[in-house]
């Protein structure tokens, strides 16, 4: 059974397509989704969908490792609630896992929505930073519990939790990549800003990271780095974001 954790806050116009999608599912999984304090009903519409709801201090790392401990599936699959899993794609998790026993997890190609050129400068720019081993939890990443628990599952911190989950398990031994069918995924936090300023933004953040700056003095970084962002360009263009 594949257990999909979804961390959520203030996701009610966003998760019921994603919780109708997964109950079109033929394969045998669970859903939880774990709350981190949402003022907007989300909890409600999960539970209406009738789908197992956990509530939680916010922080997607925490998030996540709550709903880890309380799946019962023998895979787990993190999503993210703006995420629009494809038609089949937990029975392509399942074919991938059985069809090769070494392969220890992985996630899918990730397609940004839009028809436009940033977003299509953004899937260019995941697929090049996945071809080198690196991934991000808006790629729906997927692992067996038993290599989850022996390294140690998601670590509940403040930020890049995705990030330092992901390089463990490349240690752990090979993942897959799930080419077809892709992830679709949204750009909305990658709003308002131009391809540079992402890129430096997201080598500040690593380099910060791997120089040993804690994730909860990175995370409040990040904060303010969004704060100033949506000053900027909210009188413009009323982008706020997520």
């Amino acid at each position: 059974m594949i257990s999909v954790v979804i961390p959520t806050l203030n996701e009610a116009a966003r998760l019921p397509a994603l919780l109708s999608r997964l109950a079109q599912e033929p394969v045998d999984h669970e859903v939880i989704v774990v709350d981190g304090g949402s003022k907007d009903g989300t909890p409600a519409i999960a539970r209406d969908a009738g789908v197992m709801v956990l509530q939680c201090d916010p922080g997607r790392g925490q998030q996540l490792a709550h709903g880890a401990q309380a799946a019962r599936g023998d895979v787990l699959l993190f999503l993210h609630a703006d995420s629009k899993l494809p038609a089949n794609g937990l029975a392509a998790i399942d074919e991938s896992l059985k069809s090769d026993p070494a392969c220890v997890g992985g996630n899918f190609r990730v397609v940004f929505d839009g028809d436009t050129s940033f977003a299509e400068w953004l899937t260019g720019f995941y697929a090049w930073f996945r071809a080198r081993g690196l991934y991000y939890g808006d790629s729906g990443i997927f692992v067996r519990r038993d290599v989850y628990q022996a390294i140690g599952g998601i670590r509940p911190i403040d930020l890049m939790e995705d990030y330092d989950f992901s390089r463990r398990l490349q240690r752990a031994g090979p993942t897959c990549c799930l080419d077809e069918p892709p992830l679709v995924t949204s750009s909305r936090r990658f709003e308002g800003r131009s391809p540079a300023t992402i890129v430096i933004g997201w080598l500040l953040l690593h380099g910060l990271y791997h120089l040993g700056l804690s994730p909860r003095l990175l995370a409040r970084f990040y904060a303010w780095q969004s704060k100033r962002r949506r000053t900027s360009i909210a009188p413009h263009h009323g982008v706020e974001e997520a």
